[in-house]
């Protein structure tokens, strides 16, 4: 049985998202040390990502099983990026 959801206020993401995407661009021109700066735009991308998936895509409303297809290769993402940390930051680009 089908459960009914309440629509999500798509104009609410809609600011919610130019709101992170203004930040963004704020970060990029606030001259911040590259490593900051990096970090905090995958941030505010993981962040935008995970509202868009949310809301637009209905996660909000679906079963946890699907919610972990989703979360659990996210989880393995940042793993890898965690391992590879310490190569990434001695390598001179």
């Amino acid at each position: 049985m089908d459960q009914a959801h309440a629509e999500p206020n798509y104009m609410k993401i809609f600011w919610w998202l130019l709101a992170l995407t203004i930040i963004e661009v704020a970060v990029v021109y606030a001259h911040l040390p590259k490593l900051t700066m990096v970090v905090a735009l995958v941030l505010l991308a993981l962040a935008k990502a995970f509202l868009v998936a949310w809301y637009f895509m209905h996660l909000r409303s679906e079963k946890t099983a699907l919610i972990m297809m989703v979360g659990l290769p996210l989880l393995l993402l940042m793993d890898l990026l965690l391992g590879l940390m310490p190569d990434i930051a001695h390598h001179i680009f």
